[in-house]
């Protein structure tokens, strides 16, 4: 048994890294009264952490392979830990955040290293076996996030969600000094340039991206302030572009290679992995928020009536995920994006004025099937798509746009649904101040929407709420299943069997016929 430590230890760090990705969801309303937040500050706290594991996730693995990676895994988990204790201690909204995004950056760090750990500690049959295993993990973190995120909430206090990374940090990290073996020296190659200018390149668009989108959904989309932060994020995505290309030319590494989305298959599985994440996930938050502060639900009842979806992706995954391998990579992806188009259609449907926690629960199962079937095969359909010295930047791209995607998603979908909230609102003709009444909504703060009323009133404002939020969440549902559609429709479209890829090449280099063919140790999470 004590060959499998070494397992135990990357599946601990991978456990509490992407739990963390939904356990937040369900203790948004506590946050939120506690620390008096807005709406704008609730989707950066989940935006905060999501957009620093995207930004890092590919210079993380360059910097790993430079420095050692048992040695960036455990200043990851030390990071982690620290930012976590952070969190929890937040006197105010602003330092929750930038405690986020720290947790972020300890994430990346864990998430980009934990793969060539198990590939250093495990051989052979062995190697599959913990990929499996690891893979689960990643897929159990996910369904138990909502619930033990009710149970701490309700039962102690939010900032319990993120001290309990503490002990098993502290585990992990112990347990990987002394049963990893350590780093071996590093090669000539490994200690190439890292591309630290395209990192930085990449982060200012994606943050500027995020940041005006949340911004314009507040403050309208031709404010001087939104469209700078719009002009910044193309600024520096010619930036990003200029580098890269650059980088290439002159032979050192790039954070991406653009001349990869080139190919066909790359590019129609990048853009599936952003629009699966972000249809799937994106939701979420509101979600939760209209359980809670709507239903009047406690947070493990809520964190119950989010789980079938990570449980459904779950059991899909583990249980199909040996036969999925079998086919073409765009069938399982493709079906599984428009399967979630169809879950959100479901939703949709069942998204009413009297709609209860029920009408939520066959959208979220068919949703999960369609996640279930998608993300295994996203990572070794990639990494077969390119030549075989591309494979480990294709892995940590789909990841890097997967969680894209859910930080894109947080923050259009959150504009969109302010905005449809607010126009009912105003058309009601009972709210002095539409705008303010929609992100009142959005933060959580349904109930003193009503307490506001006229006691007399409380009922018909109880049923404004409600309408309100569902005609939001109506067209939040409605944009999810365009989003996951036409993810489905282009990789269907563009995605091709490995064998034939090496057809739609229009650039030199290895043909994507002899790439490695997909394998169990790539291995993609539900999350």
């Amino acid at each position: 048994m004590r060959k499998w430590w070494p397992l135990t230890a990357v599946c601990l760090g991978a456990f509490i890294l992407l739990v963390d990705v939904t356990i937040v969801n369900v203790a948004l309303p506590s946050m939120a009264d506690d620390l008096d937040a807005s709406f704008t500050s609730l989707q950066w706290v989940i935006d905060g952490y999501a957009l620093a594991l995207a930004a890092l996730l590919l210079a993380s693995g360059s910097l790993a392979d430079r420095f050692g990676h048992r040695r960036f895994y455990v200043y990851g988990l030390a990071l982690f830990a620290a930012a976590s204790l952070v969190c929890g201690l937040a006197p105010s909204v602003g330092v929750l955040i930038a405690a986020r995004v720290v947790q972020g950056i300890g994430g990346a760090a864990m998430f980009a290293t934990a793969p060539a750990l198990l590939l250093t500690s495990y051989q052979g049959r062995d190697r599959g076996t913990a990929f499996g295993v690891w893979g689960a993990a990643n897929g159990a973190a996910a369904a138990a996030g909502p619930l033990l995120g009710g149970l701490l909430t309700e039962h102690i206090s939010w900032p319990t969600i993120f001290w309990v990374n503490l002990p098993v940090a502290a585990v992990a990290i112990a347990m990987t000094l002394r049963v990893v073996r350590p780093d071996q020296p590093r090669t000539v190659a490994a200690k190439a340039r890292v591309d630290l200018p395209g990192a930085a390149a990449f982060t200012v668009a994606a943050g500027s991206l995020t940041y005006g989108l949340i911004r314009g959904g507040e403050a309208g989309w031709t404010g001087a302030e939104t469209l700078a932060t719009f002009a910044v994020t193309a600024l520096a995505l010619v930036a990003f572009v200029v580098i890269e290309h650059r980088t290439a030319r002159r032979g050192g590494a790039p954070m991406l290679d653009l001349a990869l989305l080139r190919r066909p298959s790359f590019a129609g599985l990048m853009s599936g992995a952003l629009l699966l994440q972000g249809s799937a996930f994106g939701c979420l938050v509101l979600v939760s928020l209209w359980l809670q502060s709507v239903l009047g639900l406690s947070p493990v009842a809520a964190g119950l009536a989010l789980t079938p979806l990570a449980a459904a992706s779950f059991v899909v995954a583990v249980f199909a995920g040996r036969h999925i391998q079998r086919l073409a990579p765009r069938v399982p992806i493709g079906a599984g994006l428009l399967l979630v188009a169809a879950g959100m259609l479901l939703l949709r449907a069942g998204m009413t004025a009297d709609a209860g926690r029920a009408s939520l629960l066959w959208g979220l199962v068919v949703t999960g099937i369609g996640v279930g079937l998608a993300t295994p095969v996203l990572v070794s359909a990639a990494t077969s798509t390119v030549p075989p010295q591309r494979a480990g930047m294709a892995g940590g791209a789909v990841n890097t746009f997967r969680q894209l995607g859910m930080t894109l998603a947080i923050a259009v979908l959150g504009a969109v649904f302010t905005n449809r909230a607010a126009a009912l609102l105003a058309d009601s003709g009972t709210v002095p101040d539409a705008d303010q009444g929609a992100a009142a909504l959005a933060a959580g703060q349904a109930q003193h929407l009503v307490d506001a009323a006229p006691a007399a009133h409380h009922d018909a404002a109880r049923r404004l709420v409600h309408q309100a939020f569902a005609t939001g969440l109506d067209r939040v549902f409605l944009l999810s299943a365009i989003a996951a559609a036409l993810g489905g429709l282009i990789v269907l479209a563009l995605v091709r069997p490995p064998a034939r890829a090496a057809t739609g090449v229009t650039g030199g280099g290895p043909s994507a016929a002899s790439a490695p063919r997909p394998r169990r140790d790539s291995v993609s999470t539900g999350v």
